[in-house]
């Protein structure tokens, strides 16, 4: 744990106290700066560790309040909406003490991230939206299960698989840290474009996972939709979306979508790889993230 009072930017594990809650995040690598916000909402941060990047940029992954070592919400499990999210980044932000930063939300930090962009512009020097899309609901829903079909007529001979339906089948009735944590695991095959080829490899990702119980209501019992279409087109920050192409939750669908809304953005889609494309294709993630970020040095962390 890096002591109070040293550098913001110090690698090494740091604590910020934001609205009453006391929330941590850690800074790896070196180079311009990328702040990075997990998705979920309730996985812990360490899945987002992205080696390959951390040799090219200094990346701060941020542990969201109600995840890992950061305080829970009174109202646990809920009001984790992504207005709180925002308001948290914000002060994490102020609190590393640079002009602008790039930000990367993965999946549900996708949304946070562009929640944050249509918020909070003036701290950001672009966004990668990595994995996101621009709506939840009934929409989001239908083309989730369009797409785990699709992965299980791919894999409608493997053993496994009736393991993996009956996770994803589980999930509107998760209540409780374990049962989300079963899932999260459970679902994994689905999410690794080659998981069935190399389960060895994948193995540790699976067995390292933490997770925690978030409903996704805010704190009047509402869901915390997400409808970003109309204001993304607005959006005048640079942004890089990312998505892999056999990503069962957010795919090329959502990215393509999200590429024509915003106008200064760029689309990637890498072939090899579902929803860790950080971890499938760790090399070409690495190389262009780095590209997007370093293409504006205003972030750059004095040496």
């Amino acid at each position: 744990m890096v002591l109070p009072g040293t550098d913001p930017l110090a690698a090494g594990v740091h604590t910020v106290e934001v609205e009453g809650a006391v929330l941590r995040y850690h800074v790896h690598g070196t180079g311009p700066l990328c702040v990075a916000h997990p998705g979920g909402p309730g996985i812990a941060w360490e899945y987002l560790r992205a080696p390959e990047l951390e040799k090219k940029l200094t990346l701060v992954y941020v542990e969201p309040v109600g995840t890992g070592g950061s305080d829970r919400l009174p109202s646990h499990p809920h009001g984790y909406t992504r207005a709180l999210y925002s308001r948290h980044l914000a002060a994490v932000i102020d609190h590393l003490a640079v002009p602008r930063v790039h930000l990367l939300g993965h999946s549900h930090g996708g949304f946070v991230a562009q929640y944050h962009a249509l918020h909070r512009p003036d701290q950001l020097a672009g966004i990668v939206l990595y994995d996101s899309a621009p709506v939840t609901g009934d929409e989001h829903a239908a083309e989730v299960m369009r797409s785990v079909q699709e992965f299980a007529a791919r894999q409608a001979d493997h053993p496994e698989l009736p393991a993996v339906l009956k996770a994803f089948a589980a999930i509107p009735a998760i209540a409780d840290d374990a049962a989300m944590l079963a899932a999260a695991r459970g679902v994994l095959p689905a999410y690794i474009a080659g998981y069935w080829a190399e389960p060895q490899r994948w193995a540790p990702l699976r067995e390292s996972l933490r997770a925690t119980y978030i409903s996704g209501l805010d704190e009047h019992d509402a869901p915390d939709q997400v409808d970003d279409r109309v204001p993304l087109a607005a959006l005048s920050l640079p942004a890089l979306v990312v998505a892999g192409r056999y990503d069962v939750v957010c795919g090329a669908r959502w990215a393509e979508e999200l590429h024509k809304l915003i106008p200064a953005s760029q689309l990637v889609i890498l072939e090899r790889s579902g929803h860790f494309g950080h971890l499938e294709e760790p090399g070409r993630f690495a190389d262009e993230v780095a590209a997007f970020v370093t293409a504006d040095h205003a972030t750059d962390r004095p040496e």
